[in-house]
């Protein structure tokens, strides 16, 4: 089997903190391409579960025809995921992992719109079958959605500007492509800062199309909910909007108290559910860099279920 859809990052380390019950079963919430899937899965005897999950119903048919029968594949959104798997047949699992946002097939093919190298519809969906896309955001959205969405999702200073431009845009003709988008971005911004913009910008839109913050909470919740104890949950995130509610899901999971004023449960005494298995987060290593670039921004973070 290749990696031809997608180079995994952060292989051994998701195996080290992943599977510690060879004969139990385990969830690829991101299945993609099955980098990681196929590493699991040569850690489980014959007797484990292997159920990959993915919102992108290209990336499950791809991995349907490389693994066959090997894993159970869901198409679906993992902020469903104790619905997904009880419809299988599932209610509790051993270990997740939670290998988030665009995989490299999804960046360099053109039909997806992920990219702002390539010329393409505006879509930014996983799931085609959804309604909203970055066409109907881009022009339908007002300037202070627009200015909203980019400053939250992408942290851009420049949100404001990008977004009145947008719409002065808007005015005489309708944002049909990337390329448009880049354009008009490119309009606003001074060059020295334009390819980090332009991935901030995209980024924004992604997110807001897939609703992605609030798909991971709920992901996480139902992880948490369906795990068995001793079980592991493992989630690499890519930007720090996404390492920032992971590292807050984990802290607030595995704490023993909760002091008057908590947004989670006021002046209460609790049990942890979860323990921190990693301080602080993983990052790809020098040799893994060198081989992955993409693996830069990458961050692992694993929890135990108490």
């Amino acid at each position: 089997m290749t990696d031809e859809y997608h180079t995994p990052v952060l292989v051994e380390e998701v195996l080290k903190f992943l599977v510690t019950k060879p004969d139990g079963i385990y969830v690829d919430a991101n299945l993609g391409g099955g980098g990681h899937s196929e590493r699991i899965l040569n850690k489980l005897l014959p007797t484990g579960v292997l159920v990959g999950i993915d919102a992108d119903e290209d990336a499950v048919n791809f991995s349907k025809k490389r693994f066959g029968e090997k894993i159970l594949t869901i198409h679906g959104n993992f902020s469903h995921l104790s619905q997904l798997l009880s419809e299988k047949g599932i209610l509790n699992i051993d270990g997740i992992l939670f290998d988030l946002g665009v995989s490299s097939f999804q960046i360099d093919s053109p039909e997806k719109g992920f990219g702002f190298r390539m010329e393409a519809k505006l879509d930014f969906r996983f799931d085609k079958w959804q309604k909203l896309d970055a066409h109907t955001v881009i022009n339908s959205y007002s300037e202070k959605q627009l200015a909203d969405i980019f400053w939250k999702y992408g942290e851009e200073k420049f949100s404001r500007h990008i977004a009145r431009k947008i719409i002065s845009y808007r005015s005489s003709k309708v944002v049909e492509t990337t390329s448009d988008l880049v354009e008009i971005i490119k309009s606003t911004v001074n060059n020295k800062f334009i390819n980090k913009t332009l991935a901030r910008i995209f980024q924004a839109i992604r997110i807001e199309v897939n609703h992605e913050l609030d798909s991971l909470r709920s992901g996480l919740s139902n992880a948490v909910n369906i795990l068995m104890p001793g079980g592991r949950i493992v989630v690499i995130s890519y930007h720090s909007l996404e390492d920032r509610i992971v590292k807050e899901f984990f802290k607030d999971c595995s704490m023993e108290k909760v002091y008057s004023g908590h947004k989670l449960i006021p002046d209460k005494e609790l049990t942890p559910v979860l323990k921190i298995l990693t301080k602080k987060p993983v990052n790809a290593s020098k040799d893994e860099l060198k081989r992955n670039p993409r693996s830069r921004s990458a961050k692992l973070r694993a929890a135990e279920k108490v």
